[in-house]
């Protein structure tokens, strides 16, 4: 038996509750692992509270790094002892569980656990975002949404590496600071300036080629109006909420645009994907370009406040729970 943070049903952080399961041993393809600790995402509140319907009852958590405690028929790739980490594989918060090996990546000498544990979604997300879904280009000016959040510090912190110039909105004094540090060339506090205008002036009435927001609903109609003709608007979250429905007519008054709404699951869903974007992110952290900090522990006990924090905005940076 382990302990798992469960909701039974969905609603506010109170539906999280500390229960008993049973684990068992490792079938084909799979491995039972410890977690040492584990990652704490907004998704996890959509899934908790229902915006992003999931089966019931559900452990919570995307994201976790651990040690391998045991391994299950056919698993070749992956043996007792190892550290692994992985993200995409609901059922995080607990202190142990069964994982497909083929869903794990080894964690490289010189990341710890804890690091591992809060930058395999977050870190991913960024990966996929301006390698792939828009392959930013040195010299660009982009505008990233949410600058001081745990994605948007990996972001300003890679984007400065490329030679990227990263204008960051966030929500207080604080926050601006926060965004600064990790590489953000300019910041707009949206409790205080108009961002759209703020982006005009800044790049000279140019706007940007590319808008990543995962606010969603207070910002969209802002982001559309900061992107250049034939720019690209990543909608990849929904902090404020959902985007209500959208007239496609808009993006062509706006200047033909284009909008996407990836995921990081579809940019992971091949065994080759999954390896190159997690060697990529290791690659930038382990060469300093990009430092993972973890801002906030919460002890698995505490899931709920650690939901209440973090959508009340009183987190910032990644955020971890210990088992």
């Amino acid at each position: 038996m382990t302990k798992a943070v469960r909701y039974h049903k969905t609603g506010g952080p109170e539906v999280l509750q500390l229960d008993e399961i049973d684990v068992g041993d490792p079938g084909q393809g799979q491995v039972r692992v410890r977690h040492t600790a584990i990652g704490v995402n907004f998704i996890d509140t959509y899934q908790r509270s229902g915006l992003y319907p999931m089966q019931l009852p559900q452990t919570a958590g995307n994201e976790g790094a651990g040690v391998v405690e045991a391994v299950g028929p056919g698993v070749t790739t992956l043996r007792k002892g190892d550290r692994i980490a992985y993200t995409g594989v609901v059922g995080s918060y607990c202190a142990e569980r069964l994982l497909p090996a083929d869903r794990l990546v080894k964690v490289p000498e010189g990341i710890s656990d804890e690091q591992a544990a809060c930058m395999m979604l977050k870190g991913m997300t960024v990966q996929y975002l301006i390698h792939r879904t828009y392959p930013v280009k040195a010299g660009e000016t982009v505008l990233w949404h949410a600058a001081a959040g745990g994605v948007g510090q990996i972001a300003c912190q890679w984007l400065k590496a490329l030679g990227v110039t990263v204008i960051g909105t966030v929500g207080s004094a604080d926050k601006a600071k926060l965004a600064l540090a990790h590489g953000a060339a300019h910041v707009i506090d949206y409790t205080k300036e108009n961002f759209v205008e703020r982006v005009k002036e800044i790049t000279g009435g140019k706007k940007v080629p590319v808008v990543y927001d995962s606010v969603g609903k207070s910002t969209w109609e802002g982001s559309l109006d900061c992107l250049q003709p034939l720019g690209l608007w990543v909608i990849f979250g929904n902090a404020s909420g959902p985007v209500p429905p959208l007239n496609t007519q808009v993006l062509a008054q706006k200047g033909s645009l284009f909008m996407t709404r990836p995921t990081l699951q579809t940019y992971i869903a091949s065994r080759p994907d999954l390896e190159a974007r997690s060697a990529s992110l290791f690659d930038a952290v382990k060469s300093g370009k990009v430092k993972i900090e973890v801002s906030a522990r919460y002890k698995l006990a505490e899931a709920a406040q650690c939901h209440r924090d973090l959508e009340g905005r009183k987190t910032t940076g990644s955020v971890i729970l210990t088992p």
